[in-house]
C-alpha cells in the first residue's frame, strides 16, 4: 500500500481517512527572507542557544570548582555527572518547549542539518539557523566568562575535549551514536503521522528530546564531555580559545553531522519508507 490509513470514530461509526505527509520544504525559498516570522525564528534560536550554553557551562564550571582537589573539596560534592546531564537535558526540554512554536526548537546545528536532509526546512533557513545557533552559543559562553573569569579559565571553560585514554575513533564514534539517538528522537517525537494516529495520547515532544540529551550525556561525558551539538562545542572553543579544544573541534562537527544524516535516512527511508512510497506513486501515475 502506498497510503497510510487512519481510522477515526465519528458519531459511533468508523470512517477511513487517508493520511498525507506534509509537502517537503523547498530547497531554496527566497520568500522566507521577506517574512517577519523568519527573523523571529532566528532570534528565538539565538536566544535559546545563548541561554542553553549559559546555564550548562556554568553548571560544569561550578561542579569542577566544588570538587577541586586543590581546595581539599569533597570529591562527592557538587551536582556530579548526573547533575550535569540533568542540566543539559533539562535545559533542552525547557527551551524546546518555549521555542517549538516559533522556530521549531532546533537549538542545535546537527538537528537542523538532519531536518534539512529530510526536507523539513529549506537550505536558507538551515544555514541561517546554524549561524544564529553558533552566535548564540558564543554569546552564552561569553557571559559565563564575563561573570566568572577566574573560574572559567581555571576549570576549562566548559570546552569539549577528547578525554585522556581515548583515541580519535572512539571519540568520533561516541559523537555519531550520541547524535543519532538525539536526532532520531527528534524525528520520532515530532512525526506528524504519530500525532495524527495517536492524537488521544498526550505526548509532550520536548520531554523525550530532553531525556535523549540526558541519557547521551550520561554515556559520553567521560569520553568527549558530550558534544552532540556543534554550536555548543564551537561556542565554548571560541571563548576558551586553547589549542586542545581547537585540535579536537572537528570531532564535534563531523560526528554530529554524520549521526544526524544517519538518523534522517533511517527515519525517513526505512521507518517511514519514503522511497517505497515515492516508487509506488510513480508507478500509479505511469
Amino acid at each position: 500500500m502506498t497510503k497510510d490509513v487512519e481510522v477515526a470514530e465519528q458519531g459511533g461509526e468508523y470512517s477511513a481517512k487517508d493520511y498525507h505527509d506534509p509537502p517537503p520544504a523547498p530547497l531554496i525559498d527566497p520568500e522566507e527572507l521577506t517574512q517577519w516570522s523568519f527573523y523571529r525564528a532566528l532570534t528565538a534560536e539565538f536566544i535559546a542557544t545563548l541561554l542553553f550554553l549559559y546555564i550548562t557551562v556554568l553548571t560544569v564550571i561550578g561542579y569542577k570548582s566544588q570538587t577541586d582537589p586543590a581546595k581539599n573539596a569533597d570529591q562527592c560534592g557538587g551536582v556530579g555527572v548526573l547533575g550535569i546531564a540533568w542540566a543539559f537535558g533539562g535545559m533542552i526540554f525547557v527551551l524546546v518547549y518555549c521555542t517549538a512554536g516559533i522556530s521549531g526548537g532546533h537549538i542545535n546545528p546537527a538537528v537542523t542539518f538532519g531536518l534539512f536532509l529530510a526536507r523539513k526546512v529549506s537550505l536558507i533557513r538551515a544555514v541561517l539557523y546554524m549561524v544564529a545557533q553558533c552566535l548564540g552559543a558564543i554569546c552564552g559562553v561569553g557571559l559565563v566568562k564575563a561573570f566568572q573569569k577566574s573560574l572559567y579559565t581555571k576549570y576549562g571553560g566548559g570546552a569539549n575535549e577528547l578525554a585522556l585514554g581515548y583515541n580519535k575513533g572512539t571519540g568520533l564514534g561516541a559523537e555519531i551514536i550520541g547524535t543519532f539517538v538525539l536526532v532520531y528522537t527528534v524525528f520520532s517525537a515530532t512525526d506528524p503521522k504519530r500525532n495524527a494516529r495517536d492524537s488521544h495520547v498526550p505526548v509532550l515532544a520536548p520531554l523525550p528530546i530532553g531525556f535523549a540529551v540526558f541519557m547521551v550525556h550520561l554515556a559520553t561525558i567521560p569520553i568527549t564531555g558530550t558534544g552532540i551539538n556543534p554550536a555548543r562545542s564551537f561556542g565554548a572553543a571560541v571563548i576558551y580559545n586553547q589549542t586542545k579544544a581547537w585540535d579536537d573541534q572537528w570531532l564535534f562537527w563531523v560526528g554530529p553531522f554524520i549521526g544526524a544524516a544517519i538518523a534522517a535516512f533511517y527515519h525517513q527511508y526505512i521507518l517511514r519508507a519514503a522511497a517505497i512510497k515515492a516508487l509506488g506513486s510513480f508507478r500509479s501515475n505511469a
